[in-house]
């Protein structure tokens, strides 16, 4: 058995404010420019479609018992009229590479569909080659390059850009 079919059920979870430091906990570890907890709060507010992902109460990796309260990853999506955004996914540091990642991409693909929204699009950093590489296997294609999107290092002010990829979901007919 493969390690990404030894990890736990995945619980999703409505993210709330009070689970905002546990996020950020992930999210300072993940990326070099992350969300602040203003960034969070934001999105909250805005009603994006925000999740907390923690394994079921027999929640296993690698044979080892994890505590079903630890965040395990996180994600908030925006819901445009006829395409989903994706603005921000990360797995914990300790978790990646057990196919986490593939499997809430996958939950969010059937999102896409259950609500009848025919796109998810995404930035991804081209530097983030994990993310990118996940993204091409999962059927995503590059449609277009948004320049001097992300910081890249805030004392010079430089920016890098940001791939955009998108993937067609297919409907209930």
């Amino acid at each position: 058995m493969s390690e990404a079919h030894e990890t736990s059920e995945l619980i999703f979870l409505p993210m709330n404010v009070a689970d905002i430091d546990a996020v950020l906990a992930i999210e300072s570890l993940s990326h070099p420019h992350p969300w602040t907890k203003g960034n969070f709060a934001d999105s909250l507010a805005a009603g994006h479609w925000a999740y907390c992902i923690r394994p079921d109460e027999n929640g296993t990796v690698q044979g080892s018992y994890l505590d079903s309260n630890i965040l395990w990853a996180y994600c908030i999506l925006y819901p445009a009229v006829d395409e989903l955004h994706l603005l921000n996914i990360t797995v914990s540091p300790k978790l990646r590479g057990l196919g986490i990642g593939t499997r809430i991409m996958q939950a969010i693909e059937g999102v896409a569909a259950s609500q009848n929204m025919p796109r998810i699009l995404l930035e991804v950093r081209p530097s983030n080659q994990g993310a990118v590489g996940l993204y091409a296997k999962l059927g995503y294609e590059k449609i277009g390059l948004r320049k001097g999107y992300y910081p890249a290092d805030l004392t010079s002010g430089s920016r890098e850009d940001a791939l955009v990829m998108a993937k067609s979901i297919k409907l209930a007919a």
